[in-house]
Formats: structure tokens, sequence, C-alpha cells
């Protein structure tokens, strides 16, 4: 594959995920305030970021399987080695969704002047993390041609999954006040899903493809 090539399928691939993106936060975006709405009917300050911080230790791990399975699928796809595929897999998922669900909105919170806390599971909780990623490197194995087939679907449930993890943290670990940021916490959200997501699925495998054994 030539760069010039590459770089063309990959920023038509961003293309073609930004309304995946946009209809995951706005979906997101509407459960969070299905949870604050409880919150205020049983009128506990503390009930909306516990909640949310037990749920965003849901949807982190399974962000990170569903990150796994999809990036370890891509490049198994184009490329068999079975090492580099398997730390592919690993870093792509881990470290990109890190970024996704924490780093990102962790920036965000302080931009949109909150006072944030940096949890980062992979270090506090790994007995957590590290199944879910094992799993899902595993899967990525066996089910390429399934990804490539189930692309649209797989997207936007990684998109969705993403959004809720990403808007949770910023809920658990610092902006409890989210109603008066919501246009902030909707473009932080977004910058939150798209990057790292299209970097998981798309730009990260696909950087590490050997030109000759790719077939764009």
């Amino acid at each position: 594959m030539k760069n010039k090539n590459k770089l063309q399928h990959i920023l038509r691939e961003l293309a073609a995920h930004l309304p995946y993106s946009i209809f995951g936060v706005v979906i997101g975006i509407m459960s969070l305030g299905v949870l604050t709405f409880v919150a205020i009917i049983l009128d506990s300050e503390h009930l909306l970021p516990k909640a949310a911080q037990e749920l965003f230790h849901v949807f982190h791990p399974v962000h990170i399987l569903l990150s796994a399975i999809v990036t370890t699928a891509m490049f198994w796809k184009h490329e068999k080695h079975f090492f580099k595929t398997l730390f592919i897999g690993f870093v792509g998922s881990i470290l990109i969704c890190g970024m996704s669900d924490i780093l990102l909105p962790y920036i965000g919170g302080k931009i949109l002047g909150t006072e944030m806390h940096l949890h980062l599971c992979i270090l506090e909780h790994p007995q957590i993390v590290l199944p879910f990623a094992l799993i899902g490197v595993l899967t990525g194995f066996l089910v390429p041609s399934a990804i490539e087939k189930s692309t649209e679907y797989s997207h936007s449930m990684h998109v969705l999954v993403s959004s809720m993890a990403s808007i949770l943290y910023l809920i658990s670990y610092g902006l409890t006040e989210w109603i008066h940021l919501a246009g902030g916490v909707f473009l932080v959200t977004i910058i939150a899903v798209m990057l790292p997501c299209c970097l998981s699925d798309i730009v990260f495998p696909l950087s590490f493809v050997h030109d000759k054994k790719s077939r764009y």
C-alpha cells in the first residue's frame, strides 16, 4: 500500500464514521440525562457520581473488549504475524481506549473549568481491564471476516460504548454539575470518541501493515 493510498483510505473512514460518533454521543448524553433525573428525584447529591463511577467500570472494560476485537481483526486480516498482531491488539485497545475514556475526558473537564481526578484503571484495577483485553485479542484472531461484514454494526456499538465510558468518566471524577455545560460536554465527548476510536480501529492497525501485504 502506498502512503498516499493509505492516507486517503484513512480519511474516507474518518468521514464515514463521523455520523456514528455523533449518534453515539447523543445517546450517551440522553442516558446520562436519565441518570441525572433519577438522582434529582431521589434527592441525593452523592448518587450521580457514585452510580456513574460504577457504570464507568462496566463500560470501560467493554470498550477495551470491542476495541481489541476490531483492532486485532483489522491487522490480522492484512498481515498474518501472530506476535505482532498480539502486540498491536493489546496496545491498540488498552492505551487508545485509555486515551478515549480517561485522558481526553480528563483534559476536557479541566478545560471546562472543573477540578478533575485522574483515575487510571489499568494501574488501579488491572484485574478488570486485562481479561477483557485478552479475550478481545483472541476473538480478533478468529473473526476478521465477520468484522469486515459487520463494520457498521460493530463500529456503532464501539462508538456507543466509548461515548458512555467518556461521559461517565467526566461525571465520576469531577464534572458532577454538567447540565449547564452540556454543549461543552458534547464537544469534549465527540473528540474523545471520534479520534481514539478511529485511531484504534483504523489508523493504528493499518499504520503497521507492510505495504506489500495490504489489500488496499
